[in-house]
């Protein structure tokens, strides 16, 4: 039986984006730490579920100014507050930001021009993971890579090997398995074609 909090598909609240944005969640998900080995100058970037942009600063940061960090979220508050800490980090050439809806994603439009993917603590916020990672296989060029990150305290072991088998279903596999702190978390790479 599945556990009660893992049954319903709430979404983050948007004044808890301001809680996720503080400076002080770095001693614990550090973004430079987490995002280096994946991140290089001039690569496009997807943060999906960006929220206030924790990730998507640093990203953009990380990018350079050759680079793009593509930022979606279902919430227009927490697009609009990522857009003014991007203007005071000096990083709005770089970041896109687009509104999603519970029916459409955001992704269509993105087809093979994805380097780097992450999604951190927001597929158990997305209804159809289905649709999430069909369109993320779709949106990721083909060295690209995708990397999942799940809150342990609030995502089981057995819901998290659900979505990897969701997103096994969709052509990736497992490429890595990088330690994040109180995190599910896996590098995922599209599959070879045969």
């Amino acid at each position: 039986m599945e556990n009660h909090k893992e049954s319903h598909h709430r979404v983050c609240p948007w004044w808890l984006g301001y809680i996720l944005a503080s400076p002080v969640r770095k001693l614990l998900h550090n973004p430079r730490r987490i995002l280096a080995p994946h991140v290089k100058e001039g690569m496009t970037v997807l943060d999906f579920g960006s929220a206030m942009g924790f990730f998507s600063i640093p990203l953009a940061q990380m990018v350079g100014p050759e680079g793009k960090v593509i930022c979606i979220d279902l919430q227009e508050k927490m697009i609009a507050r990522l857009i003014r800490r991007a203007k005071k980090a000096g990083v709005t050439a770089q970041i896109e930001t687009r509104l999603c809806t519970q029916d459409s994603l955001g992704l269509e439009s993105l087809a093979g021009t994805i380097d780097f993917a992450l999604l951190f603590a927001v597929v158990h916020e997305v209804l159809a993971r289905e649709i999430l990672f069909a369109g993320l296989a779709s949106a990721l060029n083909a060295p690209g890579s995708l990397l999942v990150a799940e809150p342990r305290g609030h995502i089981s072991v057995e819901n998290f090997a659900r979505t990897l088998s969701v997103a096994n279903e969709h052509g990736f596999i497992v490429a890595g398995t990088p330690q994040i702190a109180r995190s599910h978390a896996v590098l995922l790479r599209r599959a070879p074609a045969n």
